[in-house]
């Protein structure tokens, strides 16, 4: 009787690899594979890439290296967004065996018949043209919520972003099928359910055919608002011309659908949106914040915004930065805008020295600090729901309430993946939320 072997998994970037990770971990389940963690010898290490930004380019060597102290004789294999992009780049890289595109991804245990190491890296990379059908995929096992991934590429042309040439044209999964996932998540006993996809606000788009949208991402969300044995359900980053006031009203009174959004902007300057090619202006972007703060006052809502775009002069940065400070949200994620090949935008004139996106960058990350502590001093004294996560942090376990106030208490093992109702409290000195709870006894 052959041993089982050994396999462990490495995801870089967003929601949506993980999804797609643990998806592709089950397969090797179901193969009779053991999966351990990356920290540990296997037999077999997946590196699920990203390449959003240079830095999860540079990433991926590091990570290799890793496996490699562990096990030096260990499988490697490379998946994901840069092993799409950048095959070649990969299979040079020490020690990888296998890369795998867009489509190949999924059918990964097909191509480990021989796990004999090479001195060169086996590829196996379809035509972007080719990556037209829809894979559905969950996380499971990971964490306490679940990213669902219920829509995938997309046919936007942002100048900046290679993610089309990754992921192909904006496709969706059925509606049935979706249903059908966040039913198994919440059997398996998940609280929480996070949408997630390229361009979820597009869902609809490839459900059955390329052209016309079956659903809408509006009938969505009041589908799985109906899903049985959901506690919890919040959307992950949507563009604000697909989030549309209908969808935020209807948030705003369901029963599991949480006040949280993550809404892309990119640049507070409409000069500089142009440029980006992005799908709105500024003024859009006002008027959705402003609905959803008029129908959920306590609504957590943060920002994507990336500093650096070639032609972003200093007059430009501070109509961007005035333009967020004014605005009322919660947070943001700021980055500072790297050049990636075949973009329009690594032809543009006008490009800012690296010094000076640093420069912006850390401006702005502190202009996040500052609106986050602001959003959860206007929530101190108020009531909410928390969903404990999984980890022991320095001796204490935190958590998040529906509205994305990051709670922390002391280490308590029983309270994991379980919803309490609190009372925010006091701001620590990390930034974290100190809360009692409404029931005690219901949390020893």
């Amino acid at each position: 009787m052959s041993i089982p072997k050994k396999v462990a998994f490495y995801t870089l970037g967003c929601k949506l690899n993980f999804s797609e990770t643990s998806t592709i971990a089950r397969s090797f389940k179901n193969e009779g594979f053991i999966r351990v963690d990356f920290s540990e010898k296997a037999d077999i290490y997946v590196i699920n890439t990203c390449s959003v930004t240079d830095n999860a380019d540079k990433r991926f060597k590091s990570i290799v290296k890793q496996a490699q102290k562990v096990n030096e004789d260990a499988f490697l294999i490379a998946i994901g967004c840069y092993a799409q992009l950048k095959p070649e780049e990969l299979a040079e890289v020490d020690g990888v065996d296998l890369v795998l595109g867009a489509t190949e991804k999924f059918k990964i245990t097909d191509y480990l018949n021989d796990l004999t190491k090479n001195n060169f890296a086996e590829i196996h990379s379809c035509e972007i043209e080719e990556a037209y059908f829809y894979v559905g995929a969950y996380s499971f096992g990971d964490r306490t919520r679940a990213f669902l991934k219920v829509q995938d590429g997309c046919d936007y042309k942002c100048t900046y972003c290679t993610i089309p040439l990754a992921r192909g044209v904006s496709r969706s999964d059925k509606l049935e099928n979706v249903l059908k996932n966040a039913a198994e998540i919440s059997a398996k006993g998940i609280k929480e359910i996070v949408l997630t996809g390229v361009n979820i606000g597009d869902y609809g788009k490839g459900e059955f055919d390329d052209k016309n949208h079956e659903h809408t991402f509006l009938d969505l969300v009041k589908a799985l608002d109906e899903v049985e044995g959901v506690e919890r359900s919040r959307i992950s980053s949507i563009e604000p011309n697909l989030l549309k006031n209908e969808t935020i009203d209807f948030v705003a009174q369901s029963k599991t659908f949480v006040p949280h959004f993550h809404i892309p902007l990119q640049s507070g300057s409409n000069e500089i949106l142009k440029m980006m090619r992005r799908r709105y202006m500024r003024e859009l972007y006002v008027d959705r914040v402003n609905h959803i703060k008029t129908a959920m006052p306590d609504a957590c809502i943060g920002v994507d915004v990336i500093v650096g775009f070639p032609g972003e002069t200093d007059e430009h940065f501070l109509e961007s930065y005035n333009f967020l400070n004014d605005l009322n949200i919660s947070y943001l994620h700021v980055f500072t805008y790297s050049e990636r090949e075949n973009t329009v935008a690594a032809e543009m004139q006008g490009v800012i020295p690296i010094k000076v996106r640093k420069k912006r960058s850390k401006m702005l990350r502190g202009l996040s600090a500052k609106k986050r502590r602001a959003f959860y001093e206007s929530q101190l004294g108020s009531f909410h729901t928390v969903l404990f996560e999984g980890e022991n942090k320095e001796g204490f376990i935190h958590g998040f309430t529906e509205n994305y106030v990051k709670v922390k208490t002391s280490w308590n093992p029983g309270l994991i993946n379980t919803i309490h109702q609190i009372e925010l409290v006091k701001i620590d000195e990390d930034g974290l939320v100190r809360f009692n709870y409404v029931n005690p006894a219901l949390a020893v």
